[in-house]
């Protein structure tokens, strides 16, 4: 297990979060083949992975399962990549979550909202002290949904909490990411990770590190994408954006869910191991396999 500060040093990158495949009959937890997964990613020059992350179907997981995905991506990864377990529920679940992300190995834990919607932020605050009392592993905060920060908040929360290394933003809200990374400074390591398509927003305002779920089936693209927007160079990756990445983040948006669902399809037609989704994720229409396929078959040149 890194430190807290050992692991903010390595967060330059490529975030990947490995889905968490499903059997079609039954619906239960594919556990080799996750490996399976997380071996492939291995071979990529990828600065971190996430076990149950939403690409990797956190809120459809038991605990029980949640702690079997964290161990087999620490398993497999044996110490080449640092592991980031999602944590989130509530604020009992939460901890213990974290604790046994701790137990299992993992280097860092990745703090998902609560499940009480819009809640006073002292009681939010709290939710995240908890959490960083729990356990030694460094912290990200991900804003996502309901939780949509200030930069005096994220300040405070850099203030209380020892443990508090980097700040995922979920919003894709520019504008209020450049007022928190001002006000907050070095204090925190700074994530793009609303998705693949915010890669140039993120990097204009001097993000370096984002979250990819492209990862998961073009590992390739998605340090493509880095390496073009690190050094500014907007023509190309202007180029990567326009034939691959908004095209499939379209598809994406068609369904709520649909952000997990078209990746595991197109994992299952390049052979990987990518099942199903579990309720309430919806299936992939059987119309639109098709779709998938054309999409693919575009994605040749970055597989």
């Amino acid at each position: 297990m890194l430190g807290p500060d050992e692991l903010r040093k390595k967060l330059s990158g490529v975030i990947a979060f490995p889905i968490t495949p499903f059997k079609q009959d039954d619906l239960s937890l594919d556990v080799e083949g996750y490996r399976a997964n997380v071996a492939e990613m291995l071979n990529f020059d990828l600065c971190a992975l996430v076990a149950a992350g939403g690409t990797g179907e956190l809120y459809s997981l038991t605990p029980d399962e949640i702690t079997k995905v964290v161990e087999a991506t620490v398993a497999e990864s044996n110490g080449k990549m640092p592991v980031i377990a999602g944590v989130g529920f509530g604020g009992g679940l939460s901890v213990e979550l974290a604790k046994s992300a701790e137990k299992a190995g993992a280097d860092g834990i990745l703090m998902f909202p609560p499940y009480y919607p819009n809640s006073d932020f002292e009681g939010l605050l709290d939710y995240y002290k908890k959490i960083g009392e729990a356990t030694g592993l460094g912290l990200f905060i991900y804003s996502r949904d309901w939780v949509n920060l200030t930069a005096t908040q994220v300040s405070r929360m850099a203030d209380e909490i020892p443990n508090l290394i980097a700040f995922k933003e979920g919003q894709a809200d520019i504008r209020n990411y450049q007022r928190i990374m001002a006000r907050c400074g070095d204090r925190l390591h700074w994530i793009g990770g609303n998705g693949d398509d915010m890669v140039p927003g993120y990097y204009s305002i001097g993000v370096r590190t984002y979250t990819s779920s492209i990862a998961t089936i073009a590992p390739r693209l998605s340090l493509q994408l880095h390496e073009r927007a690190s050094m500014l160079d907007m023509s190309q990756l202007s180029r990567l954006m326009v034939n691959y990445v908004l095209p499939l983040y379209a598809m994406r948006a068609r369904r709520k869910g649909y952000e997990v669902t078209v990746m595991k399809e197109a994992m299952n037609m390049l052979g990987k191991v990518g099942g199903v989704v579990r309720p309430p994720l919806p299936q992939i229409r059987p119309q639109e396999r098709e779709e998938i396929e054309r999409l693919l078959k575009a994605y040749e040149p970055v597989l």
